[in-house]
């Protein structure tokens, strides 16, 4: 035996950093020839068998006393050359295949340098497991990063799980640990057998996983996701041209598990599914989706906002190719598909990221700022490097793999403030001392600019809901780079107002109008989102008061000023046909509503003409943040809760007119200022016959006349129907 008593035992006991210093086949050194060794738990017999060199035959390795280390010496060969190894298994089976410790290293000095000042942009294509060839053998090349662990091992279907079998090196001071194992094909489940930095040994998912099994399991699954052929082309190619807040954008939020099943239990997965909602959104007119989290989850009712596989559309719906395949036919029927995106925080799973090397590596040790205390989840060292490069190449690897319009970005506000949700004592000040993350600031900041930089006409939305300034404004000016901002205080105080009964509606019209005070801000977007109909809040339809009739009125008129208020739009799933129940991931939207209840089918119908109607008028989307995109023509007359006002789009000079009665009073003789004489086209109608309500209406239109009211040059008398929203088009 050539090893020291130390290196042997290093070697029994899987001790140490560095296998393939001791393993595989080496140099004599001190005289002419070359050692073999191999580590391989279940052999009777192993041989070493030179592929090319000068050497003509094999050598045998033998058994180093009752251990399962095999070493041999073969003068006859000076230099190391290709080489397989033959073993005889237990079993008496036989199988013949290269060393796993015969390889370089794959992952360069390159690629662990921008890991480590964490700047490698395509860290997910050296992390994790991928597919390739190494010195004329195909494998899986598996690396991972556990700088506090004593070792890693990779076990799999393709060792019979034991982590003696494939023990990685790492690989200086970066943390990271590697080995290429040949002949492992896709499809093979892998885990990382971990003793951490505590001497306990323990099973761990790939952070860098790209496809798993199916909850409750949680092996990750090698899989090629390079291999879908995109016909997207000109999508992205368009995207890149265009300018999303100049564009319409009409978002439809939908839960992928329990928008349409396959009987009681069963989701039609990605492929299934696309076809139907592809049909739905095109005749509904949608321009996107918003998905909620796809990345892989264990908890299913946690909707996918407590990630375990940051790097993998979830299992459930199908395999990687499946949702590619999803995100192409959706671009091919030109709507965008933007999906919820979960940095602020993980679950504890120990399993998974939570203290995965025995230290807190992806979160803080100290709880008041590693402990999330309203979710009870832990929450990213966002100053650790390799931890922002995680996060950020996360973003990035979802536009790169599966070609995402946008990132809505959620629980922004949860990352900006360290004492968010906590009380005096429980949180640590910054640098300054103040309450500002200032990592997560600057992680912000980080990953806005490389989305912005490197997939052009990507949108990054923040779900943001306190007055931090300047979300959506560039970072070069102070901002956070993001490209627009949920409006949450508009959600909240627009459905604060339409639950109140009419009659006390004259005492909170501020609370419509408020929003212009502050909207020049920001980039919103207007959400009435799945938080709105879930935890006891009921549906939209269950906040409107008065009987069947009023309620559907005043979620038309509530929709209806959604769409025609400024800022992008987005409704979740089952609010565009009025569901009266709420929201339950376990079920399906109540689609036999639309065939069985009229209001219903008008609430749709309404949302189909609104969305057609957003489409075509560019007044309503391409200067939703212009100065002059929107004036009041009037918002004073509080005493019949009506308001009225203007969009208009410079380009074309075309000018809408909206007014709301917000009463269930019909006003016949209602005169509006008018900023232009003309012929005032009526193109919409919320009380329309067609949409369930009382059909009262303006006959096609009103002619401007030159009477001063609301301050205005011109004016008309309209007739305001009860509890509407009608829009006008200037015809000139």
């Amino acid at each position: 035996m050539l090893l020291t008593s130390a290196e042997l035992e290093s070697l029994i006991n899987l001790q140490g950093s560095s296998p393939h210093a001791l393993l595989g086949v080496h140099p004599l050194g001190t005289r002419p020839g070359i050692v073999g060794r191999a580590f391989l738990p279940g052999a009777q017999k192993v041989r070493v068998i030179p592929l090319h060199g000068s050497a003509q035959f094999g050598f045998d390795l033998q058994r180093i006393s009752d251990t399962s280390l095999f070493e041999g010496v073969f003068e006859g060969e000076s230099s190391v050359c290709t080489y397989d190894l033959d073993i005889t298994w237990a079993d008496g089976s036989i199988s013949r295949g290269r060393d796993p410790y015969s390889f370089w290293p794959t992952v360069g000095e390159t690629d662990l340098h921008l890991f480590g000042e964490g700047n490698h942009r395509k860290i997910f294509d050296v992390l994790g497991s991928h597919l390739t060839s190494l010195d004329g053998a195909s494998g899986v090349s598996f690396a991972v990063w556990a700088p506090s662990a004593r070792r890693v091992s990779v076990v799999g279907t393709f060792n019979q799980w034991d982590g003696r079998r494939h023990w990685m090196r790492q690989l200086g001071a970066s943390g990271v640990w590697e080995i290429f194992i040949p002949g492992v094909t896709e499809g093979a489940l892998y885990k990382f057998e971990i003793q951490d930095a505590n001497g306990t040994v323990k099973l761990n998912t790939d952070p860098f996983g790209q496809f798993f099994e199916q909850p409750p399991k949680q092996s990750a699954i090698v899989w090629n996701t390079r291999r879908h052929q995109w016909s997207d082309s000109d999508w992205v190619e368009k995207r890149s041209q265009s300018n999303a807040l100049k564009s319409p954008m009409s978002i439809y939020e939908f839960h992928l598990g329990s928008w349409k099943k396959w009987g009681p239990d069963a989701s039609p997965g990605y492929r299934g599914l696309v076809g139907p909602l592809v049909d739905y959104l095109r005749r509904t007119g949608f321009t996107h989706v918003e998905m909620m989290p796809i990345a892989e989850h264990a908890y299913y009712p946690s909707w996918g906002y407590q990630v375990t596989g940051f790097y993998a559309p979830t299992s459930r719906y199908g395999t990687p190719d499946d949702f590619q395949y999803f995100v192409d036919a959706l671009h091919e029927a030109d709507i965008g598909v933007l999906i919820d995106w979960v940095p602020g925080h993980f679950p504890r799973d120990t399993w998974a990221l939570a203290r995965f090397d025995g230290t807190a590596l992806f979160e803080h040790e100290d709880p008041k700022q590693g402990a999330h205390q309203d979710w009870g989840t832990l929450i990213f060292n966002y100053g650790r490097h390799e931890v922002r490069n995680f996060l950020a190449a996360n973003a990035l690897y979802w536009c790169e793999r599966y070609h995402v319009d946008g990132l809505r970005v959620d629980a922004v506000a949860s990352m900006l403030y360290l004492d968010y949700s906590r009380k005096e004592g429980e949180w640590i000040p910054n640098r300054h001392g103040g309450r500002e993350n200032l990592e997560a600031i600057e992680f912000f900041r980080h990953v806005n600019h490389l989305v912005g930089t490197d997939y052009p006409g990507v949108v990054t939305i923040a779900e943001e809901s306190t007055s931090w300034p300047m979300v959506s404004r560039p970072p070069w000016i102070g901002g956070l780079g993001f490209t627009m901002k949920w409006n949450m205080g508009w959600m909240h105080d627009t459905l604060g107002y339409f639950k109140r009964d009419p009659i006390h509606r004259q005492f909170h019209q501020n609370d419509l109008t408020f929003a212009m005070l502050y909207h020049g801000h920001e980039n919103f977007v207007l959400p009435l989102s799945h938080d709105e109909v879930v935890h006891g809040k009921g549906s939209l339809l269950g906040r409107m008061p008065g009987d069947d009739w009023q309620a559907f009125a005043n979620l038309r008129c509530l929709l209806a000023y959604q769409w025609f208020f400024p800022g992008k739009k987005l409704l979740f799933m089952g609010c565009e046909i009025g569901q009266a129940r709420e929201w339950n991931e376990n079920g399906e939207v109540d689609w036999w509503l639309v065939e069985k209840n009229p209001y219903n089918r008008g609430i749709q119908r309404l949302v189909e003409d609104l969305n057609q109607i957003y489409r075509g008028e560019p007044a309503l989307w391409r200067s939703d943040y212009e100065a002059d995109g929107f004036f009041w023509i009037d918002s004073s007359d509080t005493k019949n809760s009506v308001l009225s006002f203007v969009r208009h789009d410079r380009e074309s000079g075309s000018l809408l007119l909206v007014v709301l009665n917000l009463t269930p009073e019909l006003h016949s003789c209602y005169r509006v200022g008018l900023p232009k004489l003309g012929y005032w086209a009526e193109i919409f109608n919320s009380d329309s016959g067609i949409y369930g309500g009382s059909n009262q209406g303006n006959r096609g239109g009103v002619q401007g006349q030159k009477l001063v009211s609301h301050r205005q040059a011109y004016s008309a008398e309209l007739v305001l129907p009860p509890l509407s929203v009608s829009a006008f088009r200037c015809q000139m």
